[in-house]
């Protein structure tokens, strides 16, 4: 089974924060910054705040699905989504499409597939 291409570093959650470019919608906030690598990395934060670790892992492993399901992001990124209070409530097709609304304000989708 493949590794899933996830960012488990401080550091490299740290280098995002400062470099890259983020916007923000009521269920969560992205940040992109280009990674030089030859796939994109996702990476999740998710507070206490948000709710126990039932919630949290529930929210995290429907991001991931959708990270894995939509693959015409431009390639060699990093995506850094922080959960916010609201995403406890969010259902898959909520999140989904804020997804998708952060991604092409980010204009990281790739138009040609």
């Amino acid at each position: 089974m493949k590794r899933f291409p996830s960012i488990k570093s401080n550091v490299d959650f740290q280098h995002c924060y400062r470099i890259g470019r983020s916007c923000a919608n009521s269920c969560f906030v992205m940040y992109v910054i280009d990674n030089h690598l030859s796939f994109n990395r996702l990476g999740i934060s998710c507070s206490k705040k948000v709710g126990n670790s039932v919630i949290r892992h529930g929210i995290a492993r429907k991001l991931r699905e959708i990270f894995r399901l939509h693959k015409e992001i431009v390639l060699g990124k990093d995506i850094i989504l922080v959960v916010r209070q609201k995403g406890k409530d969010c259902s898959y097709f909520d999140f989904e499409k804020a997804y998708l609304e952060l991604c092409s304000r980010h204009h990281i989708i790739d138009r040609e597939e």
